[in-house]
């Protein structure tokens, strides 16, 4: 058991710029603060057979685990290799991005580990940021420097590849190819919920003066990204970093001011607030109502109108 600060619940905070925005939210809705005493909380992931929330402490290099039973936090690995990410794949199996072993990596039934990527044409890659599967078992995921540029995300290194891309493991061959080669820092990702569109945050910003702060979307076909993409969205405050759609595709991003959430036409509808800067979301609980909300110091939860997308990438991690 892991001793967390733990505050009491709280009336949760909105802003509204687009009346659709008020379907979505239970206005009289509690913010509750799950977990604190992380130094930066990323990567949740839920999983629904177990009912637990896992989540990344990656600058205290730990995973760790709320059960909403009865409200224990847990440190499951310490050390973590610098994990970040998480998703599941089709078979309900956790997926870790890992900056220490600068690997994608499976968490099978007897615990053994299986590592899904961690080369691209014969070079190590950068450090695993975040990872998503489609619905043809692929593993889609960003590789940005940021466990390599210094040792506060993992052990510093110079890149072997030379650029920040989005890879897709291919799932007979394991083949790993590069399917974006032309943003700064690709972050979160996650399919549109037919999976013709690839959103990717681009945190490029953290390297480049005036850099991007943006999501782009990308059109899929037959497995492959085709053309350049367009700008689809840009943080209104700091940076964007992790994404979720829900049931009807609208897309739950993190950012400055907590979580944006955005109609799949682009517009921003609402958001909802946090007191610090938010990471990483994923839908999950009772119908998958609630937000887990990973806020830099703090695990977050609020109870939703709209349940988190049901099937493919965006179920629950």
């Amino acid at each position: 058991m892991v001793s967390v600060s733990v505050r009491p619940p709280t009336p949760a905070s909105y802003q509204t710029y687009d009346e659709r925005f008020l379907a979505l939210i239970e206005p009289e809705a509690m913010l509750h603060h799950l977990a604190g005493g992380c130094t930066w909380a990323e990567g949740p992931v839920y999983l629904p057979t177990r009912d637990e929330l896992w989540w990344s402490d990656v600058r205290q290099n730990r995973r760790l685990c709320y059960t909403p039973a009865d409200g224990s936090v847990v440190v499951l690995d310490q050390p973590a290799n610098f994990c970040n990410g998480h998703t599941l794949d089709l078979d309900d199996r956790v997926l870790a991005c890992e900056h220490g072993t600068r690997s994608v990596v499976r968490f099978e039934v007897d615990g053994s580990l299986t590592v899904i990527a961690d080369r691209f044409d014969g070079k190590r890659l950068n450090s695993p940021n975040d990872v998503v599967v489609a619905s043809d078992g692929a593993v889609w995921f960003t590789d940005p420097t940021y466990g390599i540029d210094s040792d506060a995300e993992g052990y510093p290194a110079d890149s072997e590849i030379g650029s920040s891309n989005v890879y897709r493991v291919d799932p007979a061959s394991g083949s790993v190819a590069a399917m974006i080669t032309d943003m700064v820092r690709p972050n979160g990702l996650a399919f549109s919920l037919d999976e013709s569109s690839l959103y990717v945050v681009d945190t490029g910003w953290t390297h480049v003066t005036d850099g991007p702060r943006n999501i782009r979307r990308y059109d899929v076909c037959d497995g492959a990204v085709v053309g350049v993409g367009e700008l689809w969205a840009t943080c209104p405050v700091g940076l964007f970093d992790g994404l979720r759609l829900d049931e009807a595709g609208r897309i739950w991003t993190s950012g400055g001011e907590g979580v944006y959430c955005y109609d799949p036409d682009g517009t921003l509808l609402g958001t909802v607030v946090l007191p610090e800067p938010c990471a990483n979301v994923v839908f999950g609980g009772a119908g998958r109502r609630t937000l887990y909300m990973t806020a830099t110091t703090s695990l977050y939860a609020l109870v939703l109108r709209v349940s988190g997308a049901g099937s493919g990438t965006n179920r629950f991690g």
